[in-house]
């Protein structure tokens, strides 16, 4: 089913504080209640709702870090998120309330961060996406990569993580199978081995599924597994 038929419905009668519920909560006459997040009922929709909402803030966020938001990222936006039309009204607030929001990225980042503290995995695909829609004018600018880097610091990704999420979206031909396995080339096959594993379950469409990851945006976790695969594969083939 859907989260869009619901986005901001489904938060009414939970209880979510931080910048997101006020964020929500401004949008329909405060019904949201700003008490503890600890009260937030997150049963699996509404995680699914949690995450959306989180990455359309975010993005209207980087959409506007080179100061112009391009028919490009909006139409990747739309496109990424599998919104269907009836629904773009709805998203399109949200979008333009963070985009106008005098608050920055960082807020709503520790508020993700915090929120998914025990899912990193999540963590990752956010910053994933976060570069699928920077790339959508095929020119990513300098300020959406020191924000995305920003990011991903702010939900505890490492250095090497956060290259890897970015060497990954290259194709197959041109990627570091080392950077994209978060690993050394001097590494032995079985410490690779081991890494391309925990990777592979982490990043299992179903995995992410699981943990909160709509299955509007499960697509490009799809083609983060085809990038590991294809690292490993590229090692393996070189180690024999």
């Amino acid at each position: 089913m859907s989260i869009w038929g619901s986005l901001i419905g489904g938060f009414v009668g939970f209880s979510f504080a931080g910048p997101i519920g006020a964020l929500i909560g401004s949008m329909v006459g405060g019904r949201i209640s700003s008490v503890r997040r600890s009260r937030f009922q997150q049963g699996f929709a509404p995680s699914q709702q949690v995450f959306a909402i989180a990455l359309i803030i975010l993005t209207a966020k980087l959409a506007k870090a080179d100061g112009y938001v391009s028919k490009e990222e909006l139409i990747a936006i739309k496109d990424k998120l599998k919104i269907p039309e009836h629904e773009i009204d709805q998203v399109g607030k949200i979008f333009n309330k963070a985009k106008e929001d005098p608050l920055g990225y960082e807020p709503y980042a520790r508020q993700i961060a915090q929120i998914y503290r025990n899912n990193p995995a999540v963590l990752d695909e956010v910053i994933n996406i976060l570069f699928y829609i920077a790339e959508a004018d095929s020119n990513v600018s300098d300020s959406e990569i020191i924000m995305i880097k920003d990011i991903s610091k702010i939900f505890g990704l490492s250095e090497s993580q956060f290259e890897g999420i970015k060497e990954s979206r290259k194709s197959s031909d041109k990627l570091n199978p080392y950077v994209v396995l978060d690993c050394n080339p001097n590494d032995d096959f079985t410490t690779i081995r081991k890494k391309y594993l925990q990777l592979s379950k982490e990043h299992h469409p179903d995995i992410l599924t699981s943990k909160g990851v709509p299955q509007e945006v499960i697509e490009e976790s799809k083609k983060k597994m085809r990038a590991i695969n294809s690292a490993f594969d590229q090692i393996e083939k070189k180690r024999s």
